[in-house]
């Protein structure tokens, strides 16, 4: 995990932020060292799921911003950052085990990469309409 996505004013590295011992010592990270944010609306809206290492979890909580670690680049990414599409977190918490995080967050444009709303609009596998 070796590249930062910088700030707002490309001077603060997602890598400098750091956990307090309290917060880090109760997760549960998966072998790469993340665990999965589930992200919802306000109105408890499922918008998406990323993945989260301690500095993301870190700056998130110091900054407010939705921030992730994409497995597939290696790096951080904040949300909206490059599309305007922005995640202001409003709480966050950790799941009984520790092993996810759920985010709610008062989001501004598509919590998709391809623009939808939510990751979740596209593909319905088995929907209300489909419960005899």
């Amino acid at each position: 995990m070796t590249k930062d996505s910088t700030g707002p004013a490309g001077t603060t590295n997602v890598g400098d932020y750091e956990l307090s011992d309290d917060i880090a010592q109760q997760l549960k990270r998966n072998e790469a060292g993340l665990v999965p944010a589930i992200v919802q609306s306000e109105r408890g809206e499922v918008l998406m799921l990323a993945w989260m290492d301690d500095h993301a979890l870190a700056y998130t909580l110091a900054t407010r911003r939705g921030t992730y670690y994409s497995r597939s680049r290696q790096e951080y990414w904040i949300k909206g950052l490059t599309s305007c599409n922005t995640q202001e977190v409003v709480g966050a918490r950790l799941d009984c085990d520790g092993d996810t995080i759920l985010l709610t967050v008062r989001q501004r444009g598509g919590a998709c990469h391809t623009g939808d709303r939510t990751c979740f609009d596209a593909r319905t596998l088995l929907g209300e309409e489909d419960h005899g």
